[in-house]
């Protein structure tokens, strides 16, 4: 069953990460038009820090709008979180997401943490959030992801071998992502 609106996802990367054709990125390229979605998986300027005064201006020239769901990775995901803070989307996916810049230098210059985020807000400016989160990430604590799910309610799914869902622990395809998206839009599967 296709989608019956003009859907886009945005897939947003985690900073010092600049090669779209990475990780599970070029599965979700494949598999969600299928369904009908449109998919914008570019490279994002400073990939490096993935700063805030660039990443967000950057999202809304891709076009995201109530039509959009953004799938962000790692600070992808804050980014996702932040963006939908102020701007109306459709949904977000967010794998390994976290609440505060865990005392990385890199996260600090980001500027997402500099003023608390305001999670109803969040919430309100989207119909359904998704989150990916697993116990044996070397980055992310579990306590983090399990903090953004109790602020925002998200449909959670935690696991214990994924790490940080990146290339390095072998996460080319990604399934579950399609399947949430599918079913938060009401589409069989």
């Amino acid at each position: 069953m296709k989608v019956k609106k003009n859907i886009t996802a945005i897939i947003i990367p985690g900073n010092h990460d600049d090669n779209p054709g990475d990780k599970w990125f070029p599965y979700l390229e494949r598999e969600l038009p299928k369904i009908g979605i449109a998919v914008v998986n570019k490279k994002f300027p400073d990939a490096v820090l993935a700063r805030k005064r660039y990443w967000l201006p950057f999202i809304e020239k891709l076009g995201a709008d109530e039509n959009t769901i953004l799938i962000g990775h790692s600070s992808g995901a804050i980014a996702a979180l932040c963006f939908a803070e102020t701007h109306a989307i459709l949904g977000s996916v967010l794998v390994g997401a976290y609440i505060s810049h865990l005392n990385e230098p890199d996260e600090i210059a980001s500027g997402y943490f500099d003023v608390p985020w305001d999670f109803a807000r969040i919430k309100k400016n989207q119909r359904w959030l998704v989150q990916f989160a697993s116990t044996d990430d070397p980055f992310i604590p579990i306590a983090e992801a399990r903090e953004v799910h109790r602020r925002l309610n998200t449909e959670y799914r935690e696991y214990t071998d994924e790490g940080h869902f990146g290339s390095r622990d072998n996460k080319t395809e990604f399934p579950e992502i399609v399947e949430a998206i599918q079913r938060n839009l009401g589409m069989q599967s």
